[in-house]
């Protein structure tokens, strides 16, 4: 079955982030009514979340269970507000039904729940699952000679778990028929409560577990190409998934190491890990919907 065109031009890049910028408005908008959910991360993911729902993935919004369509995994679960936000506006449910989030039998939990919404592939959680389901669906699909390929969003954070690497190596022992696997891993360098340690009453920072350059080198050791991209360049990412999708034949597994900023676009959440899960004060929500160009008028209680 054919592919989506992967071609773009500046015109489509504009439009894509106008979405993406909609995306977050709407993570915002949600977290604010809910008063309880996670920030940083969801946002750090958006664009990301845009190129993949807007531009790259064969999918039907209209059709959530098409057999033949791509799969997605957010691995991440945590960050399950920014895909409702990216599903609903590509129209799989309605945008207004984001204001349910985390509510008494709402679809949109605080994480991805397969069997409440439509178009959910995989319901996840507990971190370090994802990347197995992910797995077994791309074998799946290779064993049934099947096209679609399947996507997979961790975290950098979550890197840590052990089942990770060991899907990891799983995947490398039948990478003959997984080049139609494709990890993201969104690469904020923060997790839930950062790299500032106090010890003895001095403040400095630490190094996380993964330097800088040595999370692609984990990778690469266990048999995956590495890939890396600007997670917030939608030209970068667009170029990056369409050339890491065109030369998949033969490439095994992939793994995209994305550069992200947690809490990419409003202002006081960059690079702050205390954004990580915080309910927003009138005033942090005021500012993040005026750092995201949405006004007044997009405000909602």
């Amino acid at each position: 079955m054919a592919r989506p065109d992967l071609s773009f031009d500046d015109a489509e890049i504009a439009a894509l982030e106008e979405t993406a910028r909609q995306i977050r408005i709407s993570v915002i908008e949600a977290i604010n009514v809910a008063k309880a959910g996670h920030l940083g991360g969801p946002l750090s993911a958006a664009d990301i979340l845009t190129a993949l729902y807007f531009k790259i993935m064969r999918i039907r919004p209209e059709e959530p269970t098409w057999p033949d369509r791509d799969r997605f995994v957010l691995s991440k679960g945590h960050s399950a507000i920014g895909l409702y936000s990216t599903m609903a506006h590509r129209g799989y449910l309605p945008v207004d039904e984001l204001l349910t989030f985390d509510a008494v039998h709402s679809r949109l939990q605080g994480h991805p729940e397969m069997t409440r919404l439509p178009g959910v592939d995989m319901s996840t959680g507990s971190l370090g699952m994802g990347i197995s389901a992910a797995m077994g669906m791309a074998l799946g699909a290779s064993v049934q000679g099947k096209d679609y390929l399947a996507f997979v969003m961790l975290g950098d954070g979550e890197c840590q778990e052990g089942e990770v690497w060991e899907a990891a190596m799983a995947a490398s022992r039948h990478r003959a028929r997984l080049d139609n696997l494709f990890v993201i891993v969104d690469e904020n360098h923060l997790q839930q409560f950062g790299w500032l340690v106090d010890r003895e009453g001095s403040t400095r920072l630490v190094e996380p577990p993964h330097a800088p350059g040595q999370l692609a080198d984990k990778w690469r050791a266990f048999g995956w190409r590495v890939l890396g991209m600007d997670g917030h360049d939608m030209r970068d990412i667009l170029t990056t998934l369409r050339d890491a999708i065109e030369s998949r034949q033969g490439a095994g597994p992939t793994v995209i190491i994305a550069q992200t900023v947690k809490g990419k676009g409003v202002s006081y959440m960059e690079n702050d890990y205390t954004w990580h899960s915080k309910p927003l004060s009138p005033q942090d929500y005021a500012t993040a919907l005026a750092d995201l160009g949405a006004g007044t008028g997009a405000v909602r209680q």
